[in-house]
Formats: C-alpha cells, sequence, structure tokens
C-alpha cells in the first residue's frame, strides 16, 4: 500500500477539490455522492439507481453484463487507488461498489418502481448488517477486490430474498 496522500492530511475528510483532482477518485466517490454524509453509502445506492434510470435500464442484457463486468473489474483497481490515496482500505466514501452491487440488483429483479424500491431497501439491508460471508469478507479482503465483492455479495443475499418473497406471493 502506498502511503497516504499528501493532498489529504491526517484524518481530514476528502473535499471535493481532493475528489476532483484525479478521474478515479471522481468514480471511486460515486460521481461526488460519496462525499456525502451520512450514510455515504446509501447516497452511492441511490447514484447507482439514478444511473440504472437515467443509462443502463434500457441497455440489452448483454450489454448491461458487459457493464457490470468492466465496472466491477474497474471498481477494484479505482477503490484501491481512492484507499491508497486515503490511507485507509475501505473508506466509507468509496462507494462505487454500492453503485455496481445496486446494478446487479436492478438488472435482475422484476422491474418497476416499487420492485426497484425493494431491491433498494434489501441490499442496503444487507450492505448494512453484513451477515456471513459478507462480515468475513469486509474484515479480512482489504484492497480494491475486498471493497468491491462484499457489497457484490450483499446484493445476492437482497437478490435471494426477493426471489423468495416472489416466489411466496408476497411480492407481485
Amino acid at each position: 500500500m502506498t502511503p497516504p496522500s499528501k493532498e489529504l492530511p491526517g484524518s481530514q475528510r476528502p473535499t471535493l477539490a481532493w475528489m476532483l483532482a484525479r478521474p478515479e477518485r471522481i468514480i471511486g466517490f460515486g460521481l461526488g455522492s460519496g462525499l456525502i454524509h451520512p450514510a455515504p453509502g446509501t447516497w452511492g445506492t441511490l447514484m447507482g439507481w439514478l444511473l440504472w434510470w437515467l443509462l443502463l435500464g434500457r441497455l440489452s442484457d448483454g450489454w448491461i453484463a458487459f457493464i457490470l463486468l468492466v465496472s466491477f473489474a474497474g471498481g477494484c483497481w479505482v477503490s484501491q487507488r481512492c484507499g491508497d490515496a486515503l490511507g485507509v482500505a475501505d473508506y466509507g466514501g468509496i462507494n462505487w461498489d454500492e453503485i455496481v452491487a445496486i446494478w446487479l440488483v436492478l438488472w435482475l429483479l422484476p422491474s418497476g418502481f416499487w420492485m426497484q424500491l425493494v431491491g433498494v431497501v434489501l441490499f442496503r439491508v444487507f450492505d448494512i448488517i453484513k451477515p456471513p460471508p459478507i462480515s468475513w469478507l469486509d474484515r479480512h479482503c482489504k484492497s480494491g477486490f475486498g471493497v468491491m465483492i462484499d457489497d457484490i455479495v450483499a446484493a445476492l443475499y437482497a437478490l435471494l430474498v426477493a426471489a423468495i418473497l416472489i416466489r411466496l406471493g408476497v411480492l407481485p
């Protein structure tokens, strides 16, 4: 790991100027949503939902799968770079992981506002409470990959619970 950025002394919170200084920081901080406190992860999830509605939701499954793969791989690099610059492997403001994970949820759930809202809420619940193996991944994988993978597992939990609720007739 490289030493923390000299642009951000001590435990100072990243600023807009700091984020805008490097393209990977803009992406890593979810186009600025990671600078919003409290709950930068929730703001990242909401940014991901907005981007879904504006850009991704109308694409073919092949394109969405491709974008998810590239966004995950790029997110590993971006998260690593941001974490190195901050001197904190999984700084809360790095929320590209939430954006990519919510895209996975939104892609695989039935479309419609209410179903997507359920997906967003379920994802946030699992991302916050971190049941195993999410908690294990969060504690032991301190790299860009670790930042990304625990949110993907939270997305899979959200999808599993949504599928069960749909099968039981609780959700349409």
